[in-house]
C-alpha cells in the first residue's frame, strides 16, 4: 500500500509528514499505551499480596471490571478477526475500523489480571461486609441478559453483528464511569487510599493520555474522523480513565495523604 506522494499532498494532508513514518509512530504508541495499561494491573495485585488483604479494594469496582473488560475484549477481538463486522463498519461508515492488535491483546491480559485480583479477595482478609453491592450485581445481569438477546436476533438477522459489539462497546463505557465511583467513595468515607494501589492510577492515567493521542493520530493520518467516533470504546475509556486517574491522585496526594490505616495500625502503602 505504497504509493508516491507529490510536494501538494504532503502540504494538503492532513499533519503533512511522510504516512509511513508516522504510523510507526502510532504502532509504538500504542504498543505503550498497551505496556502502561496492562502494567497497571499489578501494582494492586502485588499490594493485595505484600499485605495479605484486600481492606480498602471495592469489590464493586473488580467484578464490574471483570465484566468490563469481557465485553471490551469480545468487541476488540471481534472487530479484529470477523471480516463480517470489517465489511458491515465499511457499509455504515465508509472506512475500516482502527482496531489493532494490541486493543485485543490487552483487553485478554486485562480480563486474566482482573481474574486473578478477584481470586485474591477470596483468600486474603477482608474487611467485615465487603461485598458486591445489589446495583452493580443488577447491572452486569441486565446488561447480560440484553447482549445474548441482541445476539439471538443477529440468527434472524433483525439485527447485525456490528450492533451487538456497539451495545458491548456501550456497556464497557458504563462499567469504566461506574466502577470507579464505590472505589471513590468507600476512600471517601474511610479518608485513606490504603488498600488501593497509586501505582495502578498513575499507569492507568499514562495509557490513557497514549491511548487518546494514538486514537487522534490515526484518524489524522487517514484523514477521516469519523474513526474516532466509530470507535467510542477508545474514546470514552480514554476520557473517562484520566479524569478518574486524577481525581484517585487529589484523594491519594492530597486529601487523604497518610501512612496510618484508618484503624490505627500501620498500613504498608506501596508507593506512595
Amino acid at each position: 500500500m505504497t504509493s508516491a506522494t507529490s510536494a501538494d499532498d504532503s502540504i494538503d494532508g492532513p499533519i503533512g509528514l511522510d504516512s509511513p513514518a508516522w504510523r510507526a509512530v502510532s504502532h509504538i504508541i500504542g504498543w505503550a499505551y498497551f505496556l502502561a495499561w496492562s502494567a497497571s494491573f499489578y501494582p494492586q495485585v502485588f499490594l493485595n499480596r505484600r499485605r495479605r488483604s484486600v481492606k480498602g479494594l471495592s469489590f464493586d469496582f473488580l467484578y464490574l471490571n471483570l465484566w468490563g473488560f469481557l465485553c471490551y475484549t469480545a468487541y476488540n477481538a471481534t472487530f479484529y478477526g470477523s471480516e463480517t463486522v470489517r465489511k458491515q463498519y465499511r457499509d455504515r461508515f465508509g472506512s475500516d475500523n482502527l482496531v489493532q492488535l494490541n486493543d485485543v491483546g490487552f483487553g485478554v491480559h486485562a480480563t486474566v489480571l482482573t481474574l486473578v485480583t478477584i481470586y485474591q479477595t477470596f483468600i486474603y482478609q477482608r474487611s467485615p461486609g465487603q461485598k458486591v453491592a445489589t446495583w452493580a450485581k443488577l447491572y452486569i445481569a441486565g446488561t447480560l441478559a440484553v447482549a445474548l438477546l441482541l445476539l439471538l436476533a443477529t440468527l434472524s438477522g433483525a439485527v447485525l453483528l456490528l450492533d451487538v459489539l456497539y451495545f458491548l462497546s456501550y456497556v464497557k463505557i458504563g462499567v469504566s464511569l461506574l466502577k470507579y465511583i464505590p472505589q471513590a467513595i468507600l476512600n471517601f468515607r474511610r479518608r485513606s487510599t490504603t488498600g488501593w494501589s497509586i501505582g495502578n492510577i498513575l499507569l492507568d492515567f499514562t495509557g490513557g493520555i497514549l491511548s487518546f493521542a494514538q486514537q487522534f493520530l490515526d484518524a489524522s493520518l487517514a484523514a477521516d474522523w469519523s474513526g474516532i467516533w466509530g470507535n467510542p470504546v477508545k474514546l470514552g475509556l480514554s476520557i473517562l480513565s484520566i479524569f478518574f486517574d486524577v481525581l484517585f491522585m487529589v484523594q491519594h496526594y492530597v486529601l487523604y495523604k497518610q501512612d496510618v490505616e484508618p484503624d490505627g495500625s500501620s498500613s504498608l502503602l506501596d508507593d506512595a
